[in-house]
């Protein structure tokens, strides 16, 4: 998109933030500088927009609603941010609700129809209207046309919505591009990378095949697991913009009472979610990261049932040993070994003494032992631990961010099971499996079987390492390195590119400032 449509856009999203005045909300105006004052009062405030009386997180969490499906996924990306939007302000975004009115069936079917090449009825025997409709896509409860009918659910992406959100997220882009030029603090922020992983994450919501194919990796990984399953994938029924999967009879999470009338204890539940949670965490570095009341739900064998997979999480091992040696390190009161285990990653910096900040980590972990279990919060202690790694240096680490906010969201859905409801106690038993897992007396035998292996294949190739050790050493004693004349052709062919493209470069980004300038002009 060109700068002038992108600025037309972004001019739009402002007027309707500060119509729920959510851009520059009266409550933070006397930090604001004479030019934020200047652009809310030209820009308008509270022309019917709505409760103006809500705080400024719930405005601006109508105000990214009423803007549509990108804005919306932009939102849940800004309450992982609370160093950009403050603490307030990213609880009020994990409110969020991704819902919209449903599209109508005819137009599902025709999706339905241009991705299979032929005729919907022929695919399904019946198609019911949307029982759930969202930014990106809806759902529709159907039966296929086989000699045995099945009962499926049908996922429809929207029409038009990936043109949607290519507009939005070139308005966000070149937003993110200009403010990292004029602002170092916008620098810091790395307001460009948190653009980025919104388009990457809307980039894999939109082709469902990707959703399909996390939904069978996560069935594969728990597979062995009694009380946790996944809905089958209908492969022969699924497409990048068609998603069919078996439909769940299952009590919904969101209603206590229809558990508790099912046979269901409630109780038992909140401990299940949490436990499956940290489960895939740990043990398979691969979780299902938007966990809600909406897409869980219990069987009539007990069985936590999980839908929707657009948002997957992923811990390599060594973050997955950070945390977990995290949350043990709190749980047995030893703050120098969660001091030690942030040096030994490499996230605090050297020049931070360790004492001080496992003196850090004392202020957020005591506070939490002696109070009743409804006081006790794993989310918010994982959130006060990233702010305090953050006043020493430590950078952000995407894979924790997105495990922290999916810990709000899955203990916040436990607690509504049961209000009294002990995280820690329920949490133990996986951290301490996991543990023993990696550093006891079997992780050490694997540990030194892999050992064996690397040494082996060491041995392997030492000839050839020698042989190309002597050949450098007489290269070095002839006078230096001789590099191929083929090889020498292809780097200075790649940096005579990469030097156009450097040039090429500087005068977008010229020309880009220039049009914004004009732009402003303009207004």
């Amino acid at each position: 998109m060109s700068a002038f449509s992108n600025i037309r856009r972004l001019l739009h999203a402002a007027r309707v933030l500060a119509k729920h005045d959510a851009l520059v909300p009266r409550e933070y105006l006397d930090r604001m500088p004479a030019s934020a004052k200047f652009a809310r009062s030209i820009l308008g405030l509270g022309a019917g927009a709505g409760d103006l009386s809500l705080p400024p997180g719930a405005r601006l969490a109508r105000a990214l609603e009423s803007l549509g499906p990108a804005y919306v996924k932009l939102g849940q990306i800004l309450a992982t941010r609370p160093d950009i939007v403050g603490d307030d302000i990213a609880g009020a975004l994990q409110t969020l609700q991704d819902r919209l009115p449903p599209f109508p069936k005819t137009d599902a079917i025709a999706v339905i129809e241009s991705e299979f090449a032929k005729p919907a009825d022929g695919l399904f025997a019946s198609l019911g209207d949307a029982v759930a409709a969202a930014s990106i896509a809806q759902v529709h409860m159907a039966e296929t046309r086989e000699e045995t009918p099945r009962r499926v659910a049908v996922k429809v992406l929207r029409p038009r919505v990936e043109a949607e959100f290519a507009r939005d997220l070139s308005a966000f882009a070149f937003a993110a591009r200009m403010a990292e030029r004029v602002s170092a603090e916008a620098r810091r922020l790395r307001f460009i990378a948190l653009v980025d992983t919104l388009a990457a994450s809307v980039a894999l919501e939109l082709d469902l095949r990707m959703e399909a194919a996390a939904a069978s990796e996560l069935a594969e990984r728990t597979k062995s697991d009694r009380d946790f399953r996944v809905p089958a994938i209908d492969w022969d029924r699924t497409s990048a913009r068609v998603l069919t999967t078996e439909w769940i009879d299952g009590t919904p999470i969101r209603e206590p009472a229809a558990l508790a009338a099912a046979g269901h204890d409630p109780k038992r539940i909140a401990v299940l979610i949490i436990r499956e949670f940290l489960t895939q965490a740990l043990r398979d570095g691969f979780f299902h990261a938007d966990m809600h009341q909406g897409n869980l739900f219990v069987d009539a064998d007990g069985r936590l049932v999980a839908v929707d997979f657009g948002i997957m999480g992923r811990l390599d091992p060594a973050m997955r040993r950070f945390m977990a040696e995290t949350l043990g390190g709190f749980l047995a009161r030893d703050y120098r070994r969660v001091a030690q285990v942030h040096y030994d990653a490499g996230f605090v910096p050297a020049q931070h003494p360790m004492d001080t900040f496992a003196q850090a980590l004392r202020a957020i972990g005591e506070p939490i032992f002696g109070r009743a279990a409804r006081d006790v919060s794993m989310a918010k202690l994982l959130q006060q631990l990233f702010e305090t790694t953050r006043r020493f240096d430590m950078p952000l680490q995407p894979q924790l961010v997105l495990l922290q906010k999916t810990m709000v969201v899955v203990e916040g859905v436990a607690r509504s099971l049961d209000p009294d409801f002990d995280i820690w106690e329920a949490s133990r038993p996986v951290i301490e499996q996991w543990m023993i897992a990696q550093v006891g007396p079997e992780a050490r035998l694997r540990d030194m079987g892999e050992g064996v292996n690397a040494l082996a294949r060491l041995a392997r190739d030492l000839p050839q390492l020698l042989q190309n050790a002597e050949v450098i050493s007489a290269m070095l004693a002839g006078g230096g390195l001789r590099l191929h004349p083929e090889t020498v052709r292809q780097i200075a062919e790649a940096q005579a590119q990469r030097s156009r493209y450097t040039r090429a470069a500087i005068w977008i980004a010229a020309g880009a400032l220039g049009l914004v300038a004009l732009g402003m002009i303009g207004l």
